[in-house]
């Protein structure tokens, strides 16, 4: 049975149409991702699901005695109170039981033991063991210890956290009412990797149905079940993983570019023999029957925002030497002053960057990463120890809240001219630049102090574009970014050729940009060969405590390892003509053992599953050379039908995919 129907909500704002007929069912153990661009309606969404906002017109049935909890970004309202008070104060229900219950203990105490009594206090205690028994305040802590809280966090006011930590208060507040509905908007804003994992496990062992808004892919792809897709105030349903939608989007988007080719270059066609034939008496008359079925004919276009797309890339940099930098026996340590010691994050820290490395650098939170960067790029001193800069080395550095952003200009500067303060170009080069990173015309002219922080992000990508920095030193690059600039920035990095040192909480973007990972552990760093899925793999197996040692390959070279981690290459940041030598430890690969290969039936098995891919793919390819006609896209019912058909081909290929891989070892 279902938690919640949606029947064709429609929603306004400001006069204008934001929802449109937005449709869908929520069963219990389900997981819908809503997506869409900023702007498509999301946040509001939530909102009118959790009863905050109004429905203009349509239905929403919620089951009986379902409950529903809504975390989104708005911080608390009341600050005074302590932060386990907050976290309790979201299961109102749970503390209306226990006060009737105490209420009528009391009453009992007094002498009152008539049947009605009674039979109040059993049914009370039996509503109370449904939402946990008397232990659904443990449900509050554990919570909040799987969020990076604390038990002496537990007794503090909460007007003494950040912004951030009160983020994670809210989460953690849903997660305990123990809600039939979660309504999660952006809930992995703030989390380190950590808590980004346990968030992911405990959503997927909830007995409950949640719906949640978020720009992390790495987290939508662990937890979500199905798609909600908000496109022009209309939605689409999808059952499926978010990966397997992102496919079909991009089938959909191909389609209809071939479709829109196609028909235009049929409308050109009549076009032409309209113009040429239509004076000519003998064609006169086929020539009004085309300008006839030239105005009845329906236009495909795209969504107007479809082309307001994030691209860019980095043009290639100076050449550095070898080595950009390498610290020896660092320390970095923060506070200290007026009697007190300094706080130290790490101690005996070794790291190095080589030209054209990219390096992933991970830890919890508050174990100094931000610290180290800003040391790093020469914003910070070193408490101690050696840091050496190689040869023609620039650093492009990314603040996780681009607070360069305006450096030494007045207050009320506006965009184009905090561009052109820290780029040196001249006003026309400036907002060609700008315009490539979605500031055109009048954006160009917004205040600096107005912008959000999506458009705060992106003015900050500009400027490192045009720094032509060959070494780039980047804090959280993808704050504030929508996915579809999550990506355009994962692109540019890829290709970037120059060494890139990267912290981020984004998995995606780690395992899509990073070569090699350095993480905190214990106040020092460990360096491992390989990007983000190869630490983890060897980060898991340490936890679990299979083995010893591990083996990790770094290029050609494999390194042994009883740390897991490989030793850094002991020359000078400034070698001669930016030259190294190589790994001091170098082992021969291990000859493999033989083992016995596929029988028969399993290759012959392999075979035909290999046949029934190649044959699913091609019609598959035949599929979407029909859905090019024109014809295919004409009306709603021809939309959806041709929609179905290739929703039906291209499952058939990951089917066709999947059979073969059980068949491969």
């Amino acid at each position: 049975m279902a938690l919640l129907i949606a029947s064709d909500m429609h929603k306004d704002m400001a006069g204008q149409p934001l929802l449109r007929g937005v449709s869908f069912k929520l069963e219990r153990r389900e997981r819908l991702t809503i997506a869409g661009r900023n702007g498509a309606g999301k946040t509001t969404l939530l909102r009118m699901l959790a009863g905050e906002t109004t429905i203009d017109r349509g239905e929403l049935s919620v089951g009986k005695g379902v409950r529903i909890a809504l975390h989104d970004q708005r911080p608390p309202r009341e600050r005074a109170m302590a932060l386990r008070e907050y976290l309790l104060s979201g299961c109102a229900e749970e503390l209306q039981i226990e006060a009737q219950l105490a209420a009528l203990e009391a009453k009992m105490a007094a002498g009152t033991n008539d049947e009605a009594t009674l039979a109040r206090y059993s049914g009370a205690q039996a509503r109370l063991e449904s939402r946990g028994g008397y232990l659904w305040r443990n449900r509050a802590t554990a919570m909040a210890h799987g969020l990076g809280f604390r038990d002496a966090d537990l007794d503090r006011p909460l007007d003494t956290f950040s912004g951030g930590q009160l983020t994670r208060a809210s989460l953690a507040r849903a997660l305990a009412t123990g809600a039939e509905v979660l309504l999660l908007d952006e809930p992995t804003n703030h989390l380190d990797i950590e808590s980004l994992e346990w968030l992911e496990q405990t959503l997927v062992d909830l007995d409950a149905a949640v719906v949640l808004v978020a720009h992390d892919r790495w987290f939508l792809e662990a937890v979500g079940t199905a798609v909600l897709e908000l496109e022009a105030g209309r939605s689409r349903f999808f059952a499926g993983s978010w990966h397997n939608w992102r496919r079909e989007q991009a089938a959909r988007e191909m389609a209809l570019g071939r479709a829109i080719d196609a028909q235009k270059a049929e409308i050109e066609r009549m076009e032409r023999f309209i113009e040429r034939f239509r004076y000519k008496a003998s064609k006169a008359r086929q020539a009004q029957s085309r300008v006839k079925k030239l105005s009845k004919i329906e236009r495909i276009e795209r969504d107007p925002t479809d082309g307001k797309g994030l691209e860019f890339a980095f043009a290639a940099p100076e050449r550095s030497g070898r080595v950009t930098f390498e610290l020896l026996d660092g320390r970095i340590e923060i506070g200290g002053g007026g009697g007190k010691a300094p706080l130290v994050l790490l101690e005996h820290a070794e790291l190095w960057l080589e030209r054209g490395e990219h390096v992933s650098l991970v830890g919890p939170n508050g174990t100094g990463k931000t610290t180290l960067i800003e040391t790093l790029a020469g914003r910070r001193e070193l408490a101690a120890g050696k840091l050496a800069t190689g040869h023609n080395v620039q650093i492009g550095y990314l603040s996780q809240h681009a607070e360069e952003l305006g450096a030494g200009g007045g207050p009320e500067q506006n965009v184009l001219e905090a561009a052109q303060r820290a780029t040196g170009l001249n006003p026309g080069r400036a907002r060609a630049l700008l315009g490539r990173f979605l500031f055109s015309g009048e954006e160009a002219e917004k205040p600096l102090s107005g912008l959000s922080g999506g458009e705060r992000r992106r003015l900050s990508l500009a400027v490192l574009v045009q720094s032509g920095a060959n070494v780039l030193i980047l804090d959280e690059p993808t704050n504030h970014l929508d996915i579809e600039s999550r990506e355009a920035l994962e692109d540019a990095l890829r290709a970037f050729p120059g060494a890139i040192l990267l912290v981020s909480h984004d998995r995606a973007l780690l395992d899509a940009v990073g070569t090699r990972t350095v993480a905190v552990e214990e106040r020092s760093l460990h360096s491992y060969a390989g990007g983000w899925p190869e630490y983890v793999r060897v980060r898991d197996e340490r936890r679990e405590g299979k083995g010893s040692a591990h083996v990790r390959t770094l290029g050609s070279a494999h390194v042994p390892s009883t740390e897991g981690a490989h030793a850094p290459p002991r020359h000078s940041a400034h070698a001669p003509n930016g030259t190294a030598p190589g790994p001091a430890t170098q082992t021969k690969p291990r000859a493999k053992p033989k083992t016995k290969g596929p029988s028969k039936n399993r290759l012959s098995a392999q075979e035909k599953a290999e046949r029934a891919v190649e044959q699913a793919e091609e019609s598959l390819k035949t599929l979407e050379g029909e859905l090019a006609d024109p014809a295919a896209w004409a009306t709603r019912y021809e939309s959806a039908k041709s929609e179905a058909r290739h929703t039906a081909a291209t499952r058939a290929v990951e089917d066709a995919y999947a059979l073969l891989e059980t068949l491969i070892d």
